[in-house]
């Protein structure tokens, strides 16, 4: 005869396993703020360039600053040394090269 399911611990391992995903991805951002320099900005600053990012719909621009984020990513790499073994399409890992669980 087959276990019953414990539904109870099984949400409660989701909801600690979204916690701990939202969490490094608060700390992901925190990072990309330092490593862009924005951390010199005021809040209110960086918080108004943001909702204009989030507001606009020109695909064009987003384009545009796609290619400028994914080029500060790959001088990044190549300024650790990483090279072609980088990140995939420019992106940089900012868990410190640390496996994701």
């Amino acid at each position: 005869m087959r276990k019953p399911r414990d539904f109870d611990s099984e949400l409660k391992a989701l909801a600690d396993k979204a916690k701990q995903l939202k969490e490094r991805r608060v700390q992901q951002l925190g990072e990309l703020v330092i490593a862009t320099g924005a951390d010199a900005t005021d809040a209110e600053t960086l918080a108004g360039a943001l909702l204009v990012i989030a507001e606009t719909s020109e695909a064009q621009r987003k384009e545009a600053w796609r290619k400028r984020g994914a080029a500060f990513f790959q001088s990044k790499a190549r300024k650790r040394g990483g090279g072609p073994q980088g990140q995939p399409d420019g992106t940089l890992s900012l868990d410190g090269g640390a496996a994701s669980a």
